[in-house]
C-alpha cells in the first residue's frame, strides 16, 4: 500500500538549482514525513502555478535568474498572503534576513543551517495552518447549523441537539492528525463515535480495534508494535503489530484509563514522536494511522490521583468529545426502540411486532445504567418471547421492577434539582397529606400522565392512584 501523501495540500519548493530541490524533498520525506512536494526551478513559472494549484506554503530561495526571491516574495504576499513563506537561501545577511520578515516571509534560513531547524519551522506552520482551518471548519458547522457527510453518523440513532453538536465537532476535527479522546459511560457508543470519525476519514483505510484493558506491558507492547524474529523465546517469524496493519487508517484503543503506567509511557512516545520500534527491532517505524481512543474512567480525575500520566492526558485531549448518557438524551427512546425492533425482529426472522404507545412513557421513567447498550438488550429479550400480537410490556416491567432503588432511595433517573425537591423540606415540615400529594404529582408528572404507569411507581394499585387523584381534583 503506497504512503498517503502529507501534508494533503503539497508544500512549494522554488529554486533554481534541481539538485538542491532533489536533496532537501528527499530530507523533508526521511526525517519529517513530507512527500507531499511540488518542486520549481524557473521563478517566472510560480505565479502562474499558484492561480492552478492549492499550495499549503512556500519554500523560497532568494537568488534566482529572471525573477529574484525578493520581486516574488512582495508578488506572493500581495495576491496569495494566506499562503506562508520561508525563505531558505544561501545569502547570509541579517539585512537580507530582515527585509524579507518585514516583506512578509515567515521565516528566514540559511541553506547550510542545521536542518532539523528548518523541519520544526515547517512543522509548526503546518500545524498552526491545521489549526486555522479546523477552526474555521467548527465556525461554519455550527454557525450554519449543519453536516457535510450525515452518512457517516448513520449508526448512531439520535435526534438529541448534543448529538448534533458533537457530529458537526466531529467532522471539522475528523482529518485532524493529533488524536481523539472519546469519553462517556459504559454503553453510551463510543466504538459508534470512533467509526463513525474513521468513515469520515475514508472508509476505505483499515480499521483496527484494540481493548488494552488488562494487557499487561510486553502483551499491550506486542499487541501495538510486533516484533522481529527471534525477539523473544517462541517469536519464530516477524510479525507486524496492529499499528502496522492499520496503515493509514485508523487504530482504536479502547479502555484506555485501564492502561498501566508502563504502557502509557510507550503510548506517550508513540504520540510525541509519530514513532515505534517492534520488539527486538533497531529500526523505527513511522505511526500513519489516526489514534482514537476512549474510556468510561474519569481521566482528569484519574490523572489529579496519579493513576494516569498528566503528560499523557493532555497529549490525549487534543480532541475531546463527550458523549451523553441515555438519561441525557430521553428523547432518544422512541427513535431506539423502532431501530431496535427493526433490528431485533430482523435478526429473528421475526415479523416486528406492535409496540404499546405507552411503552416509551413507562422506559422514560428508568435511570438505564447501561445506556443503549442496555436498550438494546431489553428490546431484544422481548421480541425473543414475543410471538404475535402486540407486544407485551412483562419483560421491560421485570427489569423496571428489579432496579427500583430501596429504601426510599431517590433514583438516578431524576437526579438533580428535581429529585432533592423531593427530599429537602423547608423549615416547616410538609404534613403526611402534603407528602402524599406531591409523591402522586411528582409520579403523574414522570409518566406523562399514564396512570398505570405512576401506579407502578408508586408501588400502588391504578384503583388506588385514581382513588387519590380523585380526591386531589375534589
Amino acid at each position: 500500500m503506497s504512503s498517503p501523501k502529507f501534508p494533503n495540500i503539497p508544500l512549494l519548493s522554488v529554486d533554481d538549482e534541481a539538485a538542491w530541490l532533489r536533496s532537501l524533498s528527499l530530507t523533508l520525506k526521511k526525517d519529517a514525513g513530507i512527500n507531499n512536494v511540488l518542486r520549481c526551478e524557473d521563478s517566472r513559472e510560480v505565479m502562474e502555478l499558484l492561480a492552478s494549484v492549492q499550495v499549503s506554503m512556500i519554500l523560497l530561495d532568494l537568488t534566482m535568474p529572471h525573477l529574484s526571491g525578493e520581486e516574488l516574495l512582495s508578488m506572493i504576499v500581495r495576491d496569495y498572503p494566506e499562503i506562508p513563506v520561508i525563505v531558505v537561501s544561501g545569502v547570509n545577511q541579517i539585512e537580507t534576513a530582515v527585509r524579507c520578515m518585514r516583506n512578509g516571509a515567515r521565516d528566514y534560513f540559511i541553506k547550510s543551517d542545521d536542518t532539523e531547524r528548518l523541519i520544526a519551522s515547517i512543522e509548526r506552520t503546518l500545524e498552526y495552518q491545521r489549526l486555522q482551518q479546523e477552526n474555521v471548519r467548527l465556525k461554519e458547522r455550527v454557525l450554519q447549523d449543519r453536516l457535510d457527510n450525515p452518512g457517516a453518523f448513520a449508526g448512531i440513532v439520535t435526534r438529541n441537539r448534543r448529538m448534533q453538536a458533537l457530529f458537526q465537532y466531529l467532522e471539522a476535527v475528523a482529518h485532524s492528525p493529533e488524536p481523539l479522546l472519546v469519553t462517556g459511560e459504559s454503553g453510551v457508543g463510543k466504538e459508534l463515535v470512533a467509526r463513525a470519525v474513521h468513515e469520515l476519514r475514508g472508509a476505505d483505510e483499515p480499521w483496527v480495534a484494540v481493548n488494552v484493558a488488562g494487557l499487561d506491558d510486553n502483551v499491550f507492547s506486542d499487541t501495538l508494535f510486533g516484533h522481529a524474529k527471534g525477539a523473544f523465546t517462541g517469536a519464530e517469524q516477524t510479525r507486524g503489530g496492529m499499528i502496522a496493519k492499520a496503515g493509514s487508517g485508523t487504530l482504536f484503543l479502547d479502555e484506555i484509563g485501564d492502561l498501566s503506567a508502563a504502557s502509557q509511557v510507550k503510548l506517550l512516545r508513540l504520540l510525541q514522536e509519530g514513532e515505534y520500534y517492534p520488539l527486538g527491532s533497531d529500526y523505527p517505524q513511522k505511526l500513519r494511522a489516526r489514534i482514537v481512543v476512549a474510556t468510561n474512567v474519569d481521566l482528569a480525575a484519574s490523572q489529579a490521583k496519579g493513576h494516569f500520566r498528566k503528560d499523557l492526558y493532555y497529549r490525549l485531549c487534543a480532541h475531546h468529545v463527550h458523549v451523553p448518557s441515555l438519561q441525557e438524551r430521553r428523547e432518544d427512546l422512541p427513535l431506539l426502540l423502532d431501530h431496535f425492533f427493526e433490528e431485533a425482529a430482523q435478526a429473528m426472522s421475526k415479523k416486528k411486532p406492535t409496540p404499546p404507545s405507552e411503552l416509551p412513557v413507562l422506559l422514560a421513567t428508568y435511570h438505564f445504567p447501561g445506556n443503549v447498550r442496555e436498550l438494546r438488550a431489553m428490546v431484544y429479550d422481548a421480541i425473543s418471547l414475543h410471538e404475535s400480537g402486540v407486544l407485551s410490556m412483562d419483560s421491560f416491567k421485570r427489569v423496571l421492577s428489579e432496579a427500583r432503588p430501596e429504601n426510599g432511595q431517590v433514583s438516578p433517573a431524576n437526579s438533580g434539582q428535581e429529585a432533592a425537591a423531593g427530599v429537602l423540606f423547608s423549615e416547616r415540615l410538609p404534613t403526611l397529606a402534603e407528602n402524599a400529594e406531591m409523591l402522586v404529582a411528582e409520579a403523574m408528572k414522570r409518566a406523562q400522565g399514564n396512570q398505570t404507569i405512576a401506579a407502578g411507581l408508586l408501588g400502588i394499585t391504578r384503583q388506588a392512584l385514581s382513588k387519590r387523584l380523585k380526591k386531589l381534583t375534589s
